[in-house]
């Protein structure tokens, strides 16, 4: 009991300071209103000591309150105005995108023109809709098909080399085995001396050159070219460039490995040389009677 007394009056004690206080500030501005403005009392001296540091504070604060207000909404304002301007920025690299593949696609059709009008054969342009991601068979598959003229054995190219040859044909499709497949072989010389060899499908590490003799005369950068035997290519069509040579102490043939003219992994369209008609049976594959050199 005396404690909740005690409590009690200690809140009505507070209580009474705070109106208190609040009297003695009243009065004070009553007693600064009122004052003469040629002098001042000793009391009115004391009230403006006393409450002259509260305004200040209270305008301090005032001003601070100002300054928040009007940073908060110059924050909001700039946050507003990113926003826009982040939108805006996608938009353009959306449209600096299609403005890019815009430009690679027109030197891609200005490549093919050329190719086109400078080769003889009666190319048909067919495009990569799939791929088969099998290691020793490694195919595409093009939206061209018997229906387009398109026919097995046929070799299909583009501007740069050998793409590989049509294995399989349907009405609107047709499957294509890559030059570079484990399971394909070319009949292949190196363009500057006409030495003969068969390039072999090494899947991503290009092609190796196989059957070439240790007296052979081979570098690095020697261009191979197809050999045209067999009627399965044409002649001198662009395969790859010599990249590595080893000569082994065992063995009567180098190692030569090839990095494909035609860059496989990224293939979108290419030309399927329509006056290439080969019976089904034929393949990449290609028989050297007499391996070596001439």
């Amino acid at each position: 009991m005396r404690r909740q007394t005690n409590g009690r009056r200690r809140r009505a004690g507070l209580r009474g300071g705070h109106l208190l206080l609040f009297f003695l500030v009243c009065v004070g501005f009553v007693a600064l209103a009122s004052g003469s403005s040629a002098r001042f009392g000793l009391f009115h001296q004391l009230t403006l000591e006393v409450l002259g540091p509260l305004q200040g504070a209270f305008t301090t604060v005032s001003q601070e309150s100002v300054r928040l207000k009007d940073r908060y909404i110059t924050l909001w304002n700039l946050q507003g105005e990113n926003d826009q301007l982040r939108k805006e920025l996608e938009r353009y690299q959306v449209r600096l995108g299609e403005y890019r593949e815009s430009y690679f696609r027109n030197r891609f059709l200005e490549t093919a023109l050329a190719f086109k009008e400078k080769e003889e054969f009666p190319a048909l342009t067919a495009r990569v809709v799939g791929k088969d991601p099998s290691f020793w068979f490694q195919t595409l598959i093009v939206d061209r098909g018997e229906n387009d003229g398109v026919a097995v054995g046929m070799v299909a190219r583009n501007a740069r080399g050998v793409v590989g040859q049509v294995v399989q044909a349907s009405d609107n499709y047709s499957k294509i085995l890559l030059a570079n497949a484990p399971s394909s072989a070319i009949d292949a010389i190196v363009q500057k001396n006409r030495v003969r060899g068969i390039l072999k499908g090494a899947g991503k590490k290009g092609y190796v050159l196989q059957y070439v003799l240790k007296n052979s005369d081979i570098q690095d950068g020697d261009v191979i070219v197809t050999a045209g035997i067999g009627g399965l290519f044409p002649q001198g069509i662009t395969l790859g460039r010599v990249s590595k040579v080893r000569s082994q102490r065992r063995g009567m043939f180098l190692e030569i490995e090839v990095t494909p003219a035609v860059d496989f992994s990224r293939l979108e369209f290419l030309f399927i040389n329509l006056s290439e008609n080969l019976l089904p049976g034929e393949r990449m594959e290609g028989a050297l009677s007499h391996p070596g050199g001439e």
